[in-house]
């Protein structure tokens, strides 16, 4: 597969020394630029995801009139919280 280049970007001088002082020993400017999509992407496809799958679940919810009430919910997940905090929770 052939590489592509993403388009320059123009940024005021301060943001590029503000990114060039946060780069770690022997990381470019390109490099840092790449990983910074690559994260924003992952991001976005895990958001786009998550959303997909309370559709689905509400979905779910409407042709079965199966569902749980919101503070059954936070009890649960208060539940889980507490388990990990305490060390408790199964791993």
């Amino acid at each position: 597969m052939k590489t592509a280049t993403i388009p320059s970007l123009r940024v005021e001088p301060e943001l590029r020394h503000s990114v060039e002082s946060v780069l770690e020993e022997g990381e470019t400017l390109s490099g840092f630029v790449e990983q910074a999509i690559r994260q924003s992407v992952a991001y976005r496809q895990a958001e786009q995801a998550f959303i997909e799958r309370g559709l689905r679940a509400r979905d779910q919810a409407r042709q079965t009139g199966r569902y749980v009430e919101a503070s059954a919910v936070v009890e649960q997940l208060q539940s889980m919280l507490d388990a990990h905090k305490s060390g408790t929770a199964d791993r």
